[in-house]
């Protein structure tokens, strides 16, 4: 069976050769427990940790003592989100989100709901934006916490994090956001961005799966209480032994990103414009999901009005892509973020994400655009 061309790229990439190239001594000769620094094998596994820790923290600007290493940014959100929750004393019991996130951020908003906390689920416009007007609004004496993510992972829209960041520096409230999208595919600064906590993921950036971190503004991680108790590891809020090859890959990954981000994206704009191009020219009624300027490079989500859009993606064999809404068992479960932002229900139901990534080619590009068009044109005709 012929390899699909894969056009998934925000749910997760492949590992670039050079992180892999990284990483692999970290399995075989240089194996030991970063923990134990009494001898030299250890030191060096505890060296590679350091090394990887800045790259991270450069990549967003931030100093390598504010960088935890997680599993991925969905750990990463909990421990911010529930962390800051469980050392929040008193009247604090007010959390801002907004309606689009992740659910990685809504699940646990959802806990502490659970828990008698109030949560306040921003609404968007039809981009999938928030307004931070909106979020002044909602602060009161009780919120300790505001979370609104970088980049939205199914249309691509960017929030205007730094706004909010500075609205939440004026009220004294924490800032968090779920930067799993943004890094790597667009500039990510904790100051510009006024963040005091950030999460990031290796996957979503050609690092390895199972790696993320949390970064903690200096001074802000006396806020937070850890999730899981057993050891010293990572400022004692991710106990456990450090999974070395993987942080070394997050690292390497972070550092690549820094160092290729204005090549990668002049590039993926590109191919994401020509796909668009392909596609629209011949299905003049396909919708285009997203802000039209203030999004990611390479992400282009299409509706395909009046499709049954699980039905388009299983005809698109040849084409690896995802749904910006999904059925199951013959029951239409739209998508919490295209519902969010207003859409037709037509155009709920035919929604196609495009993840264009670093290792997409031009002619993959109008190879897919050409599949696309012949499945949507098949799948009118039934």
């Amino acid at each position: 069976m012929q390899t699909p061309i894969y056009l998934d790229n925000n749910a997760s990439t492949r590992v670039d050769p050079s992180v892999l190239e990284a990483m692999l001594p970290y399995f075989t000769t240089d194996f030991a427990n970063p923990t134990n620094v009494l001898h030299l094998p250890g030191r060096t596994a505890a060296a590679a940790i350091e090394l990887a820790r800045s790259q991270v923290a450069s990549a967003i600007g931030a100093e390598s003592s504010e960088i935890t290493f997680t599993s991925g940014a969905t750990e990463s959100n909990n421990i911010a989100i529930l962390g800051v929750a469980r050392r929040a004393v008193g009247r604090f019991r007010h959390i801002i989100t907004s309606s689009i996130e992740h659910s990685a951020v809504l699940e646990p908003c959802r806990q502490l709901e659970r828990e008698g906390f109030r949560v306040s689920y921003l609404p968007v416009d039809s981009y999938g934006r928030v307004d931070p007007a909106l979020v002044e609004q909602e602060i009161g004496e009780e919120t300790f916490l505001v979370s609104v993510m970088a980049a939205n992972n199914e249309v691509g829209s960017l929030q205007p994090v730094a706004e909010i960041g500075s609205i939440c520096r004026n009220h004294g409230v924490l800032f968090h956001t779920d930067a799993a999208q943004a890094l790597g595919r667009i500039r990510t600064s904790v100051d510009d961005w006024g963040a005091d906590l950030l999460s990031i993921s290796a996957h979503k950036h050609y690092g390895p799966k199972g790696a993320g971190a949390l970064y903690v503004r200096k001074g802000a991680s006396q806020l937070l209480s850890p999730l899981q108790y057993g050891g010293h590891q990572e400022h004692g809020l991710r106990p456990g032994t450090p999974a070395v090859p993987l942080i070394v890959g997050l690292g390497a990954a972070c550092h690549l990103a820094s160092t290729k981000l204005d090549e990668d994206q002049r590039r993926l704009e590109y191919l994401r414009e020509s796909l668009r191009a392909i596609i629209t020219d011949a299905i003049p009624d396909a919708v285009v999901n997203g802000h039209p300027l203030e999004r990611l490079s390479g992400l282009l989500s299409l509706g395909f009005p009046n499709l049954d859009g699980d039905l388009l993606v299983h005809d698109l064999d040849r084409v690896a892509v995802s749904q910006g809404s999904s059925c199951s068992s013959g029951s239409f479960r739209p998508s919490h973020v295209l519902l969010a932002m207003g859409l037709p229900d037509s155009v709920l139901r035919s929604t196609i994400r495009f993840g264009i990534g670093r290792f997409t080619t031009e002619q993959e590009v109008e190879k897919a655009g050409a599949y696309v068009i012949e499945a949507v044109k098949r799948q009118r005709a039934l």
